[in-house]
Formats: structure tokens, sequence, C-alpha cells
């Protein structure tokens, strides 16, 4: 195919440029009806092509025209049968992929430390989930992925499951072999789902982890603003139909019951416009922000009391292969926290990082970058290094995580339950309504749905009461939580 071509963003270019009289939103009207503050920073050009779904620019929702060819291109550049457009984030993009192949009722397989979407998701359908533990990393303090053995278990368990679902790479860039997981799952009879979110340089580089498609897996959720170029909230969805698990006129009737009708052009023209340049010179935007990365991780490797993973992490199940644009860097050593590091490079140096946790920050290295925003990165944390190097002890690292609760309700009915509102520290044994989270290591603690345990109480407070965050509850000091209201027996 011919991947020069932008048939969406070229047909938005040329009805601007006919200049016609609009009586359809959106009400700007090509900016004359916007706030002049506004307007002059965004510029004409943008809101030129802010327009809405008539004849001449297709309909996301049931695309014949422009649209379609734009997905069509993309589906090439990804490798996949279908490629659909997402302007609500890979997180509807994901939710698509649950609700396409789950019912109520329905067993899906899914890591605890899943994107809360995929949590929304198995409410949104009334599935049950099946969780497998992550593997946890003693030496860093971060979870990467699951095992295939514990996958494996899992299917001889469960099956009758529906789907699985697969972090493919992890927020720290790290992947299990996902081929061998495919062909595993696909010998139960079970559909692959991967949460992509971080992937799309993947595909366009083979020096870089196996992407979803390669690895045969069916549906896989791909954020191309994270990483590939586009504008924020854009992403993909992208089906390998050859396997007979996906029905992608399914996929598509979900994906428009959970989109906008009134769909950004902005967006859906910025994925055009990245799919033609990360076919065009994907694998030569990729390198160059793979060099930068390792350049950044030797340099930093140099630096007292810093340590950044790379290739030696590599070897076990959980560590099949690894993204080295996603730079790492431990802290524990200088005696101070990643949330402290994180502020630190804020205040000194206008510096923002993706993450940070108790032992670590990550920075993204993405084709934007250069060499003067990697310099000013090292510089700064060779600032770090010497401000706080032998200064306070060494933190000792320690990451526990309570097992993972009986779930006696689904999330949906629990959720959706009558619920009553009582002392978290008095909760042990009742059923929660709500989720909660606790960082680090960012896996979900209790879901809906699931049996309070006193480990559980011990463990959030204990994080509630040192400073770290604790999200999901409607209280956010989690003084109080909603639980399902317990009938009183009938005699």
């Amino acid at each position: 195919m011919n991947h020069h071509r932008t048939p969406l963003f070229t047909a938005l270019r040329n009805h601007a440029a006919l200049n016609p009289v609009q009586f359809h939103i959106p009400g700007h009207k090509k900016g004359l009806g916007a706030d002049t503050e506004f307007r002059e920073f965004i510029g004409d050009n943008a809101f030129s092509i802010d327009l809405i779904n008539i004849a001449p620019l297709d309909d996301l929702h049931q695309p014949t025209g422009v649209i379609e060819e734009a997905q069509m291109l993309a589906a090439d550049a990804f490798g996949a049968d279908y490629t659909y457009f997402s302007v609500q984030g890979t997180s509807s993009a994901i939710m698509a992929m649950i609700l396409s192949v789950c019912s109520p009722g329905d067993k899906i397989i899914v890591p605890r430390n899943v994107h809360k979407s995929v949590l929304t998701a198995i409410i949104f359908s009334g599935a049950k989930p099946v969780f497998v533990s992550p593997s946890q990393d003693a030496n860093l303090g971060i979870d990467h992925g699951v095992t295939t053995q514990s996958i494996r278990r899992a299917l001889e368990r469960h099956p009758d499951a529906k789907a699985l679902l697969v972090i493919n790479p992890t927020y720290y860039g790290v992947v299990t072999d996902l081929k061998e997981i495919v062909e595993l799952a696909h010998s139960y009879q079970v559909p692959v789902l991967v949460d992509e979110a971080h992937g799309v340089l993947i595909h366009f580089h083979e020096d870089l982890p196996l992407s979803a498609m390669t690895a045969g897996a069916d549906m896989a959720a791909t954020s191309v603003h994270k990483l590939g170029g586009s504008m924020t909230q854009s992403s993909v969805l992208n089906l390998n139909t050859k396997n007979g698990f996906v029905n992608p006129q399914r996929v598509q009737t979900i994906l428009s019951l959970l989109t906008s009708t009134s769909t950004s052009y902005i967006l859906l023209a910025s994925l055009d416009t990245s799919r033609r340049n990360l076919a065009l010179h994907g694998r030569e935007i990729a390198q160059k922000a793979i060099d930068l990365a390792e350049f950044a991780r030797r340099t930093i490797n140099d630096m007292d009391g810093l340590y950044c993973f790379g290739k030696e992490l590599l070897g076990t199940e959980a560590t099949f292969n690894y993204d080295p644009t996603k730079v790492t860097v431990h802290v524990r050593h200088l005696g101070i926290t990643g949330y402290e590091t994180e502020n630190w490079l804020r205040e000194h140096y206008n510096i923002e990082v993706e993450l940070s946790d108790m032992y670590n920050i990550l920075c993204l290295v993405t084709p934007g970058d250069t060499d003067n925003s990697i310099d000013i990165l090292l510089n700064a944390l060779q600032d770090l290094s010497r401000t706080y190097y032998q200064v306070n002890p060494a933190h000792e690292l320690v990451v526990k995580v309570p097992d993972i609760p009986q779930l006696m309700l689904t999330p949906r009915d629990a959720f959706y339950g009558d619920t009553e509102v009582i002392p978290f520290k008095e909760s042990a044994g009742r059923i929660i309504s709500e989720f909660i989270y606790v960082y680090p290591p960012g896996i979900p603690i209790l879901l809906p749905g699931e049996v309070i345990t006193q480990e559980n109480i011990d463990y959030i407070i204990d994080h509630v009461e040192v400073g770290l965050p604790v999200k999901g509850p409607e209280d956010r000091s989690v003084t109080n939580v909603k639980v399902i209201v317990e009938a009183d027996a009938i005699f």
C-alpha cells in the first residue's frame, strides 16, 4: 500500500481550503466564535480542521470513505487484518476488546496489575476475572509480566475462560514470551487480548520486543499518542482474525457504543499522519530513540548511587525481553524515594518524568527526544547523585503485597449492589464494592466483590500513614469504605 498517502488528513485540508459556510457544529465556526486568546494560541489551522462527520469527511462509527482508507493503511502498517481508530485513548480500545468477547458470567484471565480500564470493562460486561499474579522484582521493587507457567495453571483450572489478557510490554518496558503464551492459549481455544499501550514502536524495529500482531495475538490496543507521535487520546485497536476468535463487525459495534458521536477529527488526522511517519520512517526513528536511551543508560550507570537496568535483567520467564527506550532509574541507594526524586527534578531542573514509585523514576525516551534533552536529564541526575550519595542511608527495599482476596461476587454485581459505608478499620470480612489501589507497586489490593481481610486493612493503612498515595475509594482518606449490605437472616 502507498503509505505516503494520508487520505483523512488530506481530505480535511482540502475541505478547509474550500472555506465552506458552516451551519453545523462545532459552534466556534473555524475559530471565529472561540475565545480570542485561545484562538491566537492554538492557531487558525487547528480550528479549520476541527470538524465533524459531514459527508465528505466520513464517519468513524460506520466508515466507508477516507476514514476507512486511513484505517486500512494503519492495518497494513501494524501488520493487522483490521485496525480501528480510537479518539478516547487506549482505555476505550481495551474496553472494546473485552466487551466484544465477554458476556455476563464469562471468565477472563487477567494479570492482577492491569490498567483500570480492564477492570472497568469487567464491570460493564459482567465478566468474572481470574487473576494471575505478576512476577515481582525483589531488587527493583517493581512488577514484571505474568509467566507462561502461571498462565498454564490458570488455563488448566479454567479451560472455559472466554479470553486471556496480557500486558506487552509493562509500563517499565519488560515483556514475557508473548508468542509462547499466545500458542498456549490458542491450544485451549482461548483468544488473547493484549494491552499494548506502551508498545507502538515495537512494531517497527527488530531489536524491540515482539509486537502482539507478530506474536499472533487476536486483538491489541495500542497507544499511538504515547510514543508514536500522535496527539493525546488517539490510539488504535488492531485485530488478527486469522484464528477465527474475533468478529470484526462485533468489535466495530462495541467501539461505536463506547465512542462519542462528536469524534475529534484533529485526533483522527494525527493518527493518519503518525501512521504515515511510522510506516515510512518507523525503524529510523525507533533506532534514534534506542540510541539515545542506551547512551543515557550507560551514563546513568556510571553515577554513584544510581542504577538503570538493561539486558542483564533478562533471562527469566517474566523478563524475556525489554524495551530499552524505557529508562527506569533506581534511586534507593541515594537514600531518597522515587517520589522525592520526581519533585527534586521538577523543582531544580524543570524536568517532568513519566512516573515515580518508592524506589524508581521512569523516563520515556521517544523519537521526540534530542541530544540536548538527554543531556539535560543526565546533568540533573549527576547533580542528584552528588547531592544525596552517601548523605542518607539507603532505604530497605520491601515490596510485599497481600494475597489476592476471595472473590465472592462479580465486580459488576458488587459495584451496582446495595451498599453501606462503614469504618475501614472495622471492615474485615465484608465484601467491598469499590476499588483500592496502593502505589507502589500499583497492583489493586481490593476490587468490588472481594472479601476484605485484616491483612488488606493493615497493608493499606500502613501505606496511608507514611503518605503514599492510595487511589480508588470515594473516601480519599480511606477512613471509610463502601461495602455490600448484609441482609439479616430470616427465621
